[in-house]
């Protein structure tokens, strides 16, 4: 199909500025952007005055199956979001993994998200059946995604030091009974996504490989990782160093940064993205930058989690390519990346006091969500700008909205003031998937009224799992609280340390 966006004020460029200008799009990448282009016979032509033209954005960093249990995370750190997560992914069917799936891609759409790397989990395992269903959701949605299995060999429960020893019998009678999946059964696993879905849905769907958290991996695990990257040249996506409490397990079980066991698996390179990467000092951001890997930002689930401040500055002044990233709805709460944009920006104001030079401004951040996040997703080449031969993944706003007007630097106002209510129209390879604010592709309604049902019985289903979770809630806290009173050469807390 041969589209033709009349009209534009197009946002363009670096520094990004907005000039009025038509775009040409052929099939599913844009030919030509200029003034008054001329629309071919059959070209559907989309009347853009008084519409702005943006580049989809991209999300860094997510977790499909989260959504369906949003709103159930109270005063959570990450080590309680984890100890929940039976209760919270379990008990479900694949068409449940649909249905979260597919409220997380439609919010995304109506809020100028167009692609995603997603790191897809399930409890107890993933199945065939349960991945299957992720992908026909984002393919009948239609956002772009790299969608990877996120994987552990190792239970939870192990990785959090002391855990074990603070635990009355009966409590460690009952994590000791979990059993981690087989590693050679978690590698199969993986590879079978690979040959089955890589470049699926005419290549919007890719598939990378997810050691979920490096301290939940074997070394025969990481190992097995390196071959399937290695082997058919995929991405590598893990939670890098998002507490203090996993570097601090790491450097006690290893002696050694997660980062530099990574390194030590042949895992780092161009294709590895960490999320988070909260917790990493200044010899990790040097081995990030030498092997050239890159750093999705998720400043909204850092807050919330309570996890820290991630150097952001730090990796961007090392050349560290950076994407922006929601994380998951359970902890993050939506999937709305102008709420991300605007947190990233403000949050690195604590860290820098006065030194207004440090701080991320809206240029840097609305890089992170668009150049940054295509190459956290592999395809620096084709998204994050809008300029010919590059991927037709647009969005159009409302010129007039109440959050853009009076418009005086756009970027300021996208970062600072735009909520993502003032998208009108999405196009993702040229296909218009969102119209008037409305999603074309799917019946909203519906799924939304199916994905209420599903949570409402998988959260009644989870009872016994939820009543375990709060019985082991206090003893987690307290061996997180003793691992996290140990010093560090460095500090991404917004507080003194306490003795």
């Amino acid at each position: 199909m041969t589209v033709l966006i009349r009209g534009a004020q197009v946002l363009a460029g670096s520094p990004a500025a907005l000039s009025r200008a038509d775009v040409l799009i052929d099939g599913d990448r844009v030919a030509a952007v200029g003034p008054a282009l001329a629309a071919p016979a059959d070209a559907r032509v989309l009347d853009a005055t008084g519409r702005i033209l943006l580049p989809g954005l991209g999300n860094a960093h997510t977790h499909a199956a989260s959504h369906l249990a949003r709103g159930r995370a109270g005063n959570w750190t990450l080590e309680d979001l984890l100890t929940n997560a039976p209760a919270n992914y379990g008990f479900r069917t694949p068409e449940d993994d649909y249905l979260s799936a597919a409220i997380g891609a439609i919010e995304m759409l109506k809020t100028g998200c167009t692609s995603a790397y997603d790191l897809y989990m399930a409890v107890p395992a993933i199945t065939d059946e349960a991945f299957e269903a992720t992908v026909r959701a984002y393919t009948d949605v239609g956002v772009r995604v790299v969608l990877a299995p996120a994987v552990a060999d190792v239970v939870f429960y192990e990785t959090v030091p002391g855990l074990l020893s603070l635990l009355p019998d009966d409590l460690r009678a009952s994590v000791e009974a979990i059993r981690p999946a087989p590693t050679k059964g978690l590698l199969e696993l993986t590879e079978r996504m690979i040959r089955r879905f890589h470049s699926a849905a005419e290549g919007r769907v890719r598939v990378a490989v997810a050691p979920t958290i490096p301290n939940q991996a074997t070394d025969e695990f990481l190992d097995g990782c390196r071959r399937l990257v290695s082997e058919y040249g995929v991405g590598v996506h893990t939670h890098l160093a998002e507490s203090k409490v996993q570097v601090i397990e790491s450097r006690r079980r290893w002696g050694k940064s997660i980062v530099a066991r990574l390194a030590a698996h042949g895992l780092l390179g161009p294709g590895f993205v960490g999320a988070h990467g909260v917790w990493l000092s200044d010899e990790d951001m040097k081995m990030l930058a030498d092997a050239g890997g890159a750093i999705a930002h998720n400043p909204g689930s850092n807050l919330r989690l309570g996890c820290g401040i991630a150097p952001v500055r730090e990796l961007l002044d090392r050349g560290v390519a950076v994407g922006l990233g929601t994380d998951g709805s359970v902890c993050a709460d939506n999937q709305n990346l102008f709420e991300a944009l605007r947190i990233a920006s403000v949050v690195s104001t604590i860290r820098f006091p006065h030194e207004t030079g440090r701080w991320l401004d809206a240029p840097t951040v609305w890089q992170l969500a668009t150049s940054g996040s295509a190459r956290v997703l592999g395809q620096a080449a084709d998204l994050g700008a809008i300029a010919p031969g590059r991927k037709a993944d647009l969005v159009l706003l409302r010129a007039d909205s109440v959050f853009l007007r009076p418009l005086a630097d756009p970027v300021n106002a996208l970062v600072y003031a735009e909520t993502g209510a003032s998208v009108d129209t999405v196009l993702v390879g040229g296909r218009v998937v969102v119209e008037g604010g409305r999603v074309t592709t799917v019946d909203e309604a519906r799924i939304y009224a199916q994905a209420q049902e599903a949570a409402e019985r998988q959260h009644r289903a989870s009872g016994e799992s939820r009543a375990l979770a709060a019985r082991l809630a206090p003893y987690v806290a307290a061996a997180c609280r003793a691992a996290v009173a140990t010093p560090l050469p460095f500090d991404r807390y917004a507080a003194p340390a306490r003795s």
